[in-house]
């Protein structure tokens, strides 16, 4: 059977977006590869046409997840403080907590990311570093960026560690009322 040309991006772009969902609900060390292969309905061969090994899945899932939360913390304009508090108001939040396949890569693979080798710490932190530099700006200090990714970051992961809603939601609260304030010293009056 012949495939058209466009087949195999197709397929990698299906086994990524598969892959990161898989990843960011039930971290990525969990699956193999033919259970990530199955979900898009192939056999656990055709993976090798894809990616040379597993960790290089990873690399490339890193690259993806942490463009695209860029892409939605940042974009490609310069960010406003309005976009900035949109952004920190939908980040910290009940639904992100409830369902982390659909956000952030961060908080759920960042222990794993950590423990990967070298080049993916490197993608990592290529991308976290673009949206710091992109919140950097905005705020007027590097200190305070990285205290907000910091925040962020730790606040949903503390959320996701607790059993009840109300004090997920306290978490959540707190942290985006502390960010806020600091936010609003560091402007000029």
């Amino acid at each position: 059977m012949r495939y058209s040309a466009n087949h195999k991006l197709e397929t990698r772009e299906k086994l990524l977006a598969s892959s990161a969902m898989s990843a960011k609900k039930s971290g990525f060390s969990t699956v193999g590869v033919d259970g990530l292969m199955k979900a898009i309905g192939l056999s656990g061969g055709a993976f090798y046409s894809h990616f040379s090994s597993k960790d290089e899945l990873f690399k490339a899932i890193v690259e993806r997840e942490l463009a695209q939360s860029l892409e939605r913390l940042s974009g490609e304009k310069v960010l406003d403080s309005q976009k900035l508090e949109r952004c920190l108001k939908q980040y910290l939040s009940m639904s992100h907590v409830e369902q982390p396949e659909a956000g952030c890569a961060l908080p759920v693979l960042g222990a794993e990311i950590a423990r990967s080798d070298v080049q993916v710490r490197e993608a990592a932190q290529t991308w976290i570093c673009r949206l710091h530099e992109s919140w950097a700006r905005i705020l007027g200090s590097e200190s305070l960026s990285w205290a907000i990714l910091s925040q962020c970051v730790g606040a949903l992961v503390v959320a996701r560690m607790l059993a009840t809603p109300e004090i997920q939601r306290e978490v959540l609260k707190s942290s985006h009322d502390e960010i806020s304030r600091r936010i609003a010293q560091q402007r000029p009056d």
